[in-house]
């Protein structure tokens, strides 16, 4: 039956599976956090635990990952439910670029993929601090634009988690008694899963054919000059989709072609942006702010890469 299937059909089935299978335990473990974070964190915590202080709610946001740990498939639906929270955008958005580098998993995993050196481990948790200080501060002080989809926004306003309908009734209430709230968590969790994990199979498809069809020797090819080159990565990094914990074993196989700067940024681009993230991005955030962000995070990394 799939011998008479193209071969680029195949691989591009096989890489779409493997993006997949290794995306959904995290997705799952995201929608998990989303759904404790909506049954047991209230506004008033969420007052009490951040820094009135701009810049330091910012810096803890940053380093909320090395505590709270989260692949980039899986942060969305966090970061989605933190803003629900009242948690404001610049902390949400800095714990959002730096949770999946700065957690002790990834800085492991690229510590061994170069060799045991703690060089390009040390670089890249340096840059996704630059990054998400910079989106911070943006953030903060200057973007003027809303953040989530009106849609987002109403839904809030109702008082419910998202768009499914429960019968109880009562999200906006405090869920009293253990049972109710392992009921209500699980619940939310589930909503959530099957909500996100269809941005997933569809960013998954996308992206597995962009690895199948992009021609990636002209890719190779156009990084001639660092410029030229730190593009071109950040271009890889969007195309692959990658785990970032498994990404720096991509890195480090082309750091002879493209050198040290391109591959940083490579390691810094991936995990903030990539086609999974983007897709559902879209189903929570605004079209207009995700650009921005994307635009923005561009060019902060493209600029570390180049002088790195």
């Amino acid at each position: 039956m799939f011998q008479s299937l193209p071969n680029s059909v195949l691989q591009m089935s096989v890489i779409f599976l493997s993006i997949v299978i290794e995306a959904l335990p995290f997705v799952l473990l995201g929608c998990l956090i989303s759904g404790a974070l909506q049954v047991f964190l209230t506004p008033e915590r969420v007052t009490k635990i951040l820094p009135k202080n701009k810049l330091a709610s910012i810096a803890m946001g940053c380093g909320l990952g090395v505590f709270f740990p989260s692949c980039e498939c899986g942060i969305v639906p966090i970061v989605n439910q933190f803003v629900k929270k009242d948690v404001p955008v610049h902390t949400a958005f800095a714990f959002m670029l730096t949770a999946p580098i700065v957690n002790p998993i990834v800085i492991f995993s690229t510590f061994i993929a170069f060799g045991n050196s703690a060089k390009f481990a040390f670089l890249r948790v340096v840059g996704s601090l630059i990054v998400a200080m910079v989106v911070g501060v943006w953030l903060a002080y200057f973007n003027q634009q809303g953040v989530l989809k009106q849609q987002s926004m109403s839904l809030i306003q109702r008082g419910t988690p998202n768009g499914h309908h429960h019968h109880h009734g009562h999200d906006h209430a405090p869920v009293e008694g253990k049972g109710q709230q392992i009921k209500a968590l699980l619940q939310h969790s589930l909503d959530e899963f099957f909500d996100t994990g269809r941005y997933l199979i569809i960013g998954g498809l996308i992206a597995s054919a962009m690895q199948t069809y992009l021609p990636t020797g002209l890719m190779l090819t156009l990084g001639s000059t660092k410029l030229l080159a730190v593009f071109m990565m950040l271009l890889l990094a969007l195309t692959l989709s990658l785990c970032s914990e498994a990404d720096a074993f991509i890195g480090s196989s082309l750091l002879s072609l493209f050198g040290a700067g391109p591959v940083v940024g490579f390691l810094v681009f991936g995990p903030m942006v990539d086609i999974k993230n983007l897709l559902m991005m879209k189903r929570y955030f605004t079209g207009r702010f995700i650009a921005s962000l994307v635009g923005l995070v561009a060019v902060v990394v493209s600029i570390y890469a180049w002088v790195v």
